[in-house]
């Protein structure tokens, strides 16, 4: 498919490259030595929401041809599939054999060699670290066209987890999954006023959950600034299912109810339709412990509406992901202060802690607290982002690269200190520059 125009979630800074679809090692083989100065990158289901996935005038391999699911041991939890399979399919099939991923971030609709570049956390990070600790061993096309099979003792594994792409093509990985009676979880859920109540409040017991993340509203001010929902979880074990869900306790119920056309005006989110869906979101889940859900319920509630990034309208929209130190919560209600002040709204908003850091050197996870926010594209927005930069990396933070779409190569720098010996390691594996993106080059990450 040559020149065909790609962009990421967030709908915004579209590139045309040539994309090549590949079925086998030896098609990603082939497609790097037909490759023209301005690189290869590898794409999945385009759910990172900003360039990594893009190399305008380059090479794009679309990875989801290589989607084979070679085994599942139901004893030792081992699978082995190809780098195209989604999170999606390899629930879908894992699950029968009571096997669950440990690591699933907001959408199932996610490769398994995206999941590795990207070293997702979830809402399980807090007791199960992100997606790489979970990696047995991946295999590796290198630019030079070999097949490498690499464990956690190589330092090129943890070069090419949360290396976006950069150190080569994952093409098929052993994964550890987790042992599980149900496919569904028992879920608190409390209430609470402040945002102040509301990291006080997640701040306590968190451990003793297995998933746990917090909405907050981003709208409203005073004296209930900040207000949430804290939502925690572990999963259901048989005997807490009602009867009628134990016929079937490991069934996926994941239906996608409808698909948003692309046809939204921009400006559909103001502070208007911000605040009425903020008070509605609100209030549907009052105070309640035990609910037993679904994993499209808790896990992926956005999973049963299609392309609901079109409802953002045409110019699209940023998402703001950030981790800063635990000891630098107030960076979180900075943040929120200066979005409100500015006028910036965003409805789908996640807070959550996450636990120890990763051996990769571009991992975005580190103890403290994570923010997302989803901001629609318009007037003031980087003047905002620039402010809350600051903010961030003052504090001893960072950007998640899968999220971010607009800041700076000295952010990144900042950011991650370990960048260098990142770069050591890709530089060795690819000499060339074989692997590059419309993101590598925008925050110098290659050369």
């Amino acid at each position: 498919m040559p020149n065909t125009s790609l962009r990421g979630w967030g709908r915004t800074a579209p590139t045309v490259a040539n994309v090549v679809t590949v079925a086998t090692a030896a098609d990603v083989t082939a497609a790097l030595a037909s490759a023209g100065p301005r690189g290869v990158i590898a794409r999945g289901l385009g759910r990172s929401y900003g360039d990594p996935a893009q190399n305008a005038g380059g090479t794009v391999l679309d990875m989801t041809g290589l989607d084979r699911i070679h085994s599942i041991d139901a004893d030792t939890g081992h699978v082995d599939v190809d780098g195209g399979v989604s999170l999606d399919r390899l629930m879908r099939a894992a699950l029968p054999f009571g096997l669950w991923p440990p690591v699933l971030p907001g959408t199932r609709q996610v490769t398994v060699g995206g999941a590795i570049g990207a070293d997702i956390h979830g809402k399980a990070h807090h007791v199960v670290g992100s997606f790489g600790n979970h990696v047995v061993s991946l295999d590796l096309v290198t630019a030079d066209g070999t097949v490498s099979t690499l464990t956690p003792d190589d330092e090129l594994f943890w070069a090419t987890v949360g290396g976006m792409g950069l150190t080569g093509v994952v093409v098929r990985a052993t994964l550890r999954l987790h042992h599980v009676e149900t496919a569904y979880f028992s879920v608190d859920t409390e209430q609470i006023g402040t945002l102040d109540e509301l990291m006080a409040r997640q701040s306590v017991d968190d451990e003793r959950y297995a998933e746990t993340v917090s909405w907050f509203d981003a709208v409203t001010t005073g004296e209930h600034f900040g207000r949430g929902l804290l939502m925690r979880a572990n999963h259901a074990t048989l005997d807490e299912l009602p009867p009628t869900l134990r016929r079937d306790p490991l069934k996926f119920d994941a239906p996608q109810l409808l698909t948003v056309p692309d046809a939204f005006p921009p400006g559909l989110l103001n502070r208007v339709t911000g605040k009425l869906f903020s008070e509605l979101w609100y209030r549907k889940s009052p105070t309640r412990f035990g609910a037993i859900q679904n994993i499209t319920q808790f896990l992926h509630p956005l999973d049963v509406i299609g392309e609901w990034n079109r409802g953002y309208g045409p110019r699209g929209f940023l998402q703001y992901q950030f981790v800063v130190p635990t000891d630098r919560g107030d960076v979180v209600r900075g943040v929120l202060e200066r979005m409100t002040a500015a006028g910036q709204v965003s409805a789908l908003n996640v807070l959550k802690r996450f636990g120890e850091s990763s051996r990769a050197p571009l991992s975005f996870p580190m103890p403290g607290w994570t923010l997302c926010v989803d901001i629609p594209i318009g007037p003031g927005l980087g003047a905002l982002c620039d402010e809350l930069d600051t903010l961030v990396l003052d504090a001893g933070g960072r950007h998640y690269l899968a999220k971010e779409s607009r800041t700076t190569p000295e952010a990144i720098r900042r950011g991650y200190p370990r960048l260098d010996e990142w770069r050591k390691v890709r530089d060795a594996a690819d000499p060339r520059g074989v692997f590059a993106s419309d993101m590598s080059r925008r925050l110098e990450l290659t050369s």
